[in-house]
Parts: C-alpha cells; structure tokens; sequence
C-alpha cells in the first residue's frame, strides 16, 4: 500500500494498493476510485463494536474495500478544511483519539471506544467521556480541523486544551478534564465550564479549529423568525 495527501485547504489521502490489499472507513467517506475496486459495507468487529462507533462519533457501519487487481488507486477526503495525518501504528502501538478523528485506515487496525479513567470527567466535559482506540499494526489517517499542532510532553509536563482541539494522544499521556476557576471566568471568559488536561510523557496532537464551536458561531448568524 502507498498514499499520497492531496490538496491543502481541503485534502484528500489516496491510496495505491495491490491485489487483495484493502482500505476500510465510515460510511461515505470514500471520495473517488478507479476500477478494480470491490466495496464491503458491514459491522467490522460486531454489533456492540459498531454500537461503541456510533457513541464516539462515527458511523455503525464501516465501508471496506479491496482490490481486485494491482495498482488500483481510492481517496478519501475530509469534511472541513484541515489537514490529514499519517499515524503509523507499526511504530506506536496504538493512539487515543478524540471522536470524529478517523478517516480510514489498514484493516490491521482495530478501531474501538475507550473510557477516560475519572467518570465525572466524561459526564461534565462535553466531548472527553467516548474516546477512541486506535490499536494496531497498520496506518491510520486521521482528520485534523484547521492546522496540525504537535507537542511533545516531557514526564509531569502539563498543556491545558479546549477539548475541542484535542486530536489524539499516546496512551502514555494521562487524560483529566478539571473546572475552569473562578465564577467571572465561567460565565465572562468564554471558554466555557472546562478544559482538558494532558500531562505526559507523550505525543498530543491539537489542532487550531474547534469546529462545533465554529459551527455554533455559524448557527447564531442564521435570521430566525
């Protein structure tokens, strides 16, 4: 298997593979693809697994598809403006991602939900209670919103995020969400009720959008009778 990233403002990942090679990813998520294709849209690891997919973002069923013959080429695009990102998990082993990271990925990779170790961080953090697995040998492509930000936190170091922009983490970094401080901070600052806490050691993936909050600007500059 071979890829390439096209594009910038909006890009896409296309992918060469041989013969019996395959390519798998959330339901309308392929973009363009020559002939010599053969599409499987199914649960990929179970019902409960596909289940888990739908509380993380992401669609019940996967889209697989295998090449019939060699040198035939699938893309698969983003949905906003951003960047994608290669994760190789031959080297890592397996990431934690925020949910709606995935784009596609090797069959080797195993994609499932995971659970922030404190309960409470998920029920009042928005976004941080599902998160996902990506476990595996193979590559994995993950949408970022905006531009990549790559930190890499030394052991005890602490980086404080909008949950939002979190992508991904090693598993090596702890994850926590605490309370904004202070009652002018919560309702004045505008960076609502809390933030994410990683500290490391580890690799943190952020990016610069938060799109729900995009989405919300957007949604408020819409007339309403």
């Amino acid at each position: 298997m071979r890829y390439e990233v096209l594009g910038s403002t909006m890009p896409a990942v296309e992918v060469t593979m041989d013969k019996g090679e395959s390519m798998f990813t959330q339901s309308g998520g392929m973009a363009w693809m020559t002939e010599g294709i053969s599409m499987d849209t199914n649960l990929k690891g179970g019902l409960m697994k596909g289940i888990g997919r739908m509380f993380a973002g992401e669609s019940l069923f996967m889209a697989t598809y295998t090449a019939d013959k060699s040198d035939v080429t699938i893309a698969f695009a983003s949905t906003v403006p951003g960047e994608i990102v290669p994760v190789d998990l031959s080297r890592k082993g397996s990431i934690i991602c925020q949910k709606g990271a995935f784009l596609c990925a090797q069959p080797s990779v195993n994609v499932s939900v995971t659970f922030t170790k404190k309960v409470s961080a998920g029920l009042f953090g928005g976004e941080g209670f599902i998160l996902q697995e990506m476990a595996g040998s193979g590559m994995v492509f993950l949408e970022i919103d905006g531009n990549l930000i790559e930190k890499e936190l030394a052991p005890g170091e602490v980086i404080k995020v909008d949950t939002g922009n979190v992508v991904a983490f090693d598993k090596s970094v702890n994850y926590e969400i605490e309370t904004v401080k202070g009652i002018k901070n919560i309702f004045l600052g505008g960076e609502g009720l809390f933030l994410t806490k990683l500290t490391g050691p580890g690799k943190v993936l952020l990016q610069t959008q938060n799109f729900n909050e995009f989405a919300g600007r957007i949604i408020k500059m819409i007339p309403s009778k």
